[in-house]
């Protein structure tokens, strides 16, 4: 009965000590394994990390033109007062006089933006008079009154009432007028159509001096862009003297023309 015992018991740890075994070689088996998978996604990195010493840059530009849809400009409004009251009430009342006429021509108040208020002390230099055989006294600060400059923006964006516009604005008695520009609204939509052409410019390029040089192109390793802002047509500036409006006047016929976004790109390709 005992000899049976120790048989079964002799049996059992041989079954143990063999499943260890096996064991051990599956996960021996499974690092093995998972080690070289690795080090196979790793060797297409080796020389990652080496700088590239064949590679050729080349440049592109692109352009396009657009006929711009919005015209922005700028009026100020000058009052000076013998006190800070005054001085606002007469530059507000011209103020909301302009501002109802230009919202009558269609301009939304999204468009109407105060760039600048500013409330200034006027001082004028007193020399006392002087006696013969007297030292003259010095001369003092006067206050004199205050100024209120008030500068707003408009941007119109039915380019044809431009020029009536301007008009009106002067025939209110704005001190002055300046800065008359033609943009685009969308301007983003043509700057990456720029950059479009300024890329496949290159790509022509490159594939053109690649066939001469006999090489093969790899891979984009560097781009770089730089752009120039489109030209603005800057066709109305008036400084207008106290007192003087433009009321009578014609209106202006101003030709909106068109603008030019510029894009130049630059690509480094690898070869071999």
């Amino acid at each position: 009965m005992n000899e049976d015992k120790k048989e079964i018991a002799g049996y059992i740890q041989h079954h143990r000590i063999k499943g260890s075994i096996v064991l051990v070689l599956l996960l021996l088996a499974t690092f093995l394994a998972v080690k070289t998978v690795g080090e196979i996604k790793a060797y297409r990195f080796i020389g990652g990390g080496v700088p590239i010493s064949n590679t050729i840059t080349v440049s592109g530009e692109g352009e396009v033109f657009a006929v711009p849809d919005v015209a922005s400009f700028s009026f100020s409004v000058i009052e000076e007062k013998p006190t800070v009251e005054e001085a606002q009430r007469e530059a507000t009342q011209k103020i909301n006089v302009v501002l109802e006429l230009v919202r009558q021509a269609g301009v939304e108040d999204r468009d109407i933006k105060t760039t600048a208020y500013n409330v200034y002390p006027r001082y004028e230099f007193k020399r006392e008079i002087c006696i013969f055989g007297i030292p003259c006294p010095p001369g003092r600060q006067e206050l004199t009154g205050y100024e209120v400059n008030q500068t707003i923006s408009i941007k119109v964006r039915d380019t044809d009432k431009a020029g009536k516009i301007l008009t009106d604005v002067g025939v209110a008695g704005v001190s002055n007028i300046s800065g008359l520009n033609f943009t685009i609204d969308d301007e983003e939509a043509l700057k990456q159509e720029a950059r479009k052409a300024a890329i496949d410019n290159a790509k022509e390029k490159a594939e053109q001096l690649a066939e001469d040089l006999g090489v093969r192109l790899v891979r984009i390793v560097s781009f770089g862009e730089s752009g120039s802002q489109p030209r603005f047509l800057r066709a109305f500036d008036i400084t207008l003297a106290e007192g003087e409006s433009l009321g009578g006047a014609a209106v202006p016929d101003i030709p909106v023309g068109e603008n030019k976004i510029i894009s130049n790109i630059s690509i480094t390709y690898e070869i071999r």
